[in-house]
């Protein structure tokens, strides 16, 4: 059976799976005959390390980045600059085989699960179809396999024959996943994966996910701008405003203890019903600039209650701040002053 065939060894060692270094990605756009043209900064200098087993969630408003990082990371896209790793590799030196290696390592999850799947074909097909380009395996390897992993997922052997329609939202969100797992990745980059499902449901696939990754030896890139979820599945945070990192640590670190102002504004705004969660109102001002022409200096600083002069003319560097040994690092001139004043 693929389960089977799927685990790892017991105990493995926690493999490196993505090391990012500077990653940049960069639009040009043009802005009309007598405007000329600008630069967007989708991505702008973003260094992380995951290992199998962990997810390293990242979190901020649309238009921070996120999912432009996700498409990088996935192959969707090349990075302008900097360096990507993928299982040691690097995608931009490699070709022809080791590069389709890659390739069935990585695999997504959307957002979307009404548009992610093909509403003419049946489940068994569209779980089968990345067999059918990648493997060489024959029909009834191919079945066996699917069954699987619909098993997997918590579907049962009658649904291989129907068509995505017959399904519920958290069902179809199932039959993405399962499909993303069907080339053994060692990588899986999931886009708001819970963000279009009904909140009774969300829990349930968000579980699912943590139990695939145990089972599997996983990593997840996980995409959200719900801090409640990260909460729940996350070991690693990183806060993007603007293309930027601003903040990143462990999950525990960072939601107990906020360096940055932007951190803490998200924080403040995540709905929590334990009155010892709840955050202090954290005022935020404006609307997230455009990425057209973004502020000098420190991105935030227009919309920071803690600003100062320094913030308008000065990017702030990404650091390690006063929780010494934990990894977190932040990008904020006075992370230490604001922590003794939220």
């Amino acid at each position: 059976m693929m389960a089977a065939a799927m685990k790892p060894a017991p105990n493995a060692p926690a493999e490196v799976v993505v090391e990012a270094a500077g990653l940049t990605r960069h639009y040009a756009v043009k802005l009309g005959p007598l405007r000329g043209s600008a630069t967007v900064r989708a991505v702008d200098g973003i260094s992380f390390t995951l290992t199998t087993g962990r997810t390293l969630a990242v979190v901020g408003e649309s238009g921070s980045g996120k999912s432009t990082l996700a498409r990088v990371v996935t192959l969707i896209e090349p990075p302008t600059a900097g360096t990507l790793r993928l299982m040691g590799l690097d995608p931009s030196a490699t070709d022809g085989p080791a590069r389709r290696k890659l390739r069935k390592a990585v695999q997504m999850v959307f957002q979307d699960p009404y548009g992610s799947l093909n509403p003419r074909r049946k489940v068994g097909s569209i779980l089968e179809e990345p067999l059918v380009i990648n493997t060489g395996l024959d029909a009834a390897q191919r079945r066996e396999r699917a069954l699987a992993m619909l098993a997997a997922v918590g579907l049962r052997p009658e649904h291989y024959n129907r068509y995505p329609h017959m399904f519920s939202g958290g069902q179809r969100q199932r039959i993405a996943i399962a499909r993303a797992l069907m080339l053994n990745p060692r990588l899986v980059v999931a886009d708001e994966p819970v963000s279009a499902l009904d909140i009774s449901i969300q829990a349930q696939v968000l579980n699912l996910m943590m139990d695939l990754q145990e089972q599997f030896n996983l990593a997840y890139l996980f995409i959200s701008h719900d801090l409640s979820v990260v909460r729940h599945i996350a070991d690693e945070v990183m806060v993007m405003y603007l293309g930027r990192p601003v903040e990143h640590g462990p999950k525990g670190t960072v939601f107990q203890r906020p360096r940055h102002p932007y951190t803490m504004a998200l924080l403040a705004a995540t709905p929590s019903v334990e009155t010892g969660q709840r955050e202090k109102p954290q005022i935020v001002k404006g609307e997230l600039p455009s990425p057209l022409n973004p502020p000098k200096g420190c991105a935030f600083h227009t919309r920071c209650p803690f600003a100062k002069d320094r913030c308008k003319t000065e990017v702030p560097a990404m650091r390690p701040v006063d929780d010494a040994g934990d990894g977190r690092l932040a990008a904020c001139h006075f992370a230490e002053e604001i922590a003794t004043k939220a």
